[in-house]
């Protein structure tokens, strides 16, 4: 088996990622049986499990890298992916290669043929092996640390097969996959918090509703589960910053640090300040992490695609931003870390996202919008895209790609203007590879 045929393979089941069809699925006991086959490979080193709906991947790449300075072997499973599938599954921080992808998909496939007949009607998808996937790969690095971003909710995702864990992570929750999670904030963070364990850490990032912070309380303590409040027993801010990254200060109950942060944007040092508080909690747990360890980490974390520069004249920038609270966040970072008036901005996004919402938000510092779409059969009509901001009374045009949508925008914009990127990861993949080519692959 090579890569390609491993992931046409791997895409042969059910994908929600791609088709947007969610399986209503009453627990995880399809993936606990493939795994239990696999011979738990889940099991055996310390977990950092990390929920929520804003700001998992920064905060996991954020932790995981800390834990990596701090000299332990790591495993970080994040998704979507940017350009290959390789990347949502890292060692000590690099992507798994090609060859080593396609191998370990060989040996989950014969596990998956002998599941054919315990499953009965129950069926597996491609995050359920895309996740034991992971499992297989830091078992046989013996990596010691594993940090896992889960998929969609928590409760019932691929990622929730254990009975107990070192440390939960919740970031800000917001209302998102309505039609999946619940259509109000409480029963959304109800799904998220099913990821605490019976005695584990909770570390709850500054909840912009109480409701939501509300429950995650009530299900740890329900679980005998410590709480670290993030948004009472830390502060941050950021010191100076340039267009690579920002210089920041955090503050705790004992002491301070500061580190330099190669992500912008305010939320980057919340979520950096969320990291930090998963640091102490682990060094509680008897986790060897120094705060050197922690500056380190925080100062060689890598996550691009967020508020990301890709060229500076014009400034191009890009960002994943897909939802209202996002959206609000990259247009204060825009004014605040660009000193930005007015940008030019592309914007594609998936099917089901709440593209009034985005307008809204962004629609206050749109000089013109070119709707457009990402190569991926969840894309949402760039039509339908430009119908929410001409009701705004925006100047839209339409292009059927990114990067036709780039080379119409920089066409129009001179050197000291801005570009903005944004509504999903995909579009953002699509102009780095656009701009920077096959050395933007990670």
């Amino acid at each position: 088996m090579d890569y390609p045929t491993a992931v046409d393979y791997l895409l042969s089941f059910a994908d929600f990622e791609r088709s947007g069809r969610f399986r209503d699925r009453p627990d995880v006991a399809p993936v606990l049986s493939l795994l239990h086959r696999l011979g738990d490979p889940q099991l055996g080193r310390l977990t950092v499990h990390v929920a929520g709906s804003k700001g998992k991947g920064s905060v996991a790449a954020m932790i995981e890298s800390v834990l990596r300075a701090a000299g332990l072997t790591t495993g970080l499973y994040t998704s979507p992916h940017l350009h290959s599938y390789t990347e949502r599954i890292r060692i000590d921080g690099r992507p798994l290669s090609e060859e080593e992808f396609a191998r370990q998909t060989e040996r989950l496939r014969a596990a998956v043929e002998a599941e054919a007949d315990t499953l009965g009607e129950r069926q597996l998808v491609t995050f359920d092996l895309l996740t034991a996937l992971a499992f297989l790969a830091f078992r046989e690095h013996a990596v010691a640390a594993q940090v896992l971003e889960v998929g969609l909710g928590g409760r019932v995702d691929s990622t929730n097969v254990f009975e107990s864990k070192e440390l939960a992570m919740i970031t800000p929750i917001s209302l998102e996959h309505t039609a999946v999670l619940g259509d109000t904030v409480q029963q959304i963070a109800a799904e998220k918090a099913g990821i605490i364990t019976p005695g584990c850490t909770v570390v709850m990032a500054p909840q912009p509703y109480e409701e939501a912070a509300g429950v995650i309380r009530k299900t740890a303590s329900a679980a005998a589960a410590p709480v670290i409040d993030v948004s009472r027993e830390y502060r941050w801010k950021k010191l100076s910053h340039d267009l690579r990254g920002q210089q920041i200060r955090i503050e705790w109950p004992n002491g301070a640090g500061e580190a330099r942060l190669p992500l912008l944007g305010a939320h980057q040092v919340e979520n950096a300040a969320t990291a930090v508080a998963c640091a102490d909690a682990l060094r509680k747990r008897g986790v060897a992490i120094s705060a050197g360890a922690v500056e380190r980490g925080l100062q060689q974390v890598r996550w691009p695609g967020r508020l990301e520069v890709l060229r500076e004249k014009p400034l191009v920038i890009a960002d994943g931003a897909h939802n209202r609270d996002s959206a609000r966040r990259l247009r204060e970072a825009l004014t605040d870390y660009f000193s930005c008036r007015q940008a030019f901005l592309i914007i594609g996004t998936s099917a089901d996202k709440d593209i009034r919402g985005l307008a809204e938000e962004l629609a206050p510092l749109a000089g013109a919008v070119i709707a457009t779409q990402a190569n991926h059969p969840r894309a949402m009509p760039p039509d339908q895209i430009a119908d929410a901001f001409r009701t705004l009374g925006v100047p839209v045009a339409v292009e059927q790609s990114v990067a036709e949508a780039l080379r119409a925008a920089m066409a129009q914009t001179g050197e000291r203007g801005l570009i903005c990127l944004v509504g999903s990861l995909f579009v953002a993949a699509e102009a780095r590879e656009h701009l920077l080519g096959v050395a933007a692959k990670i």
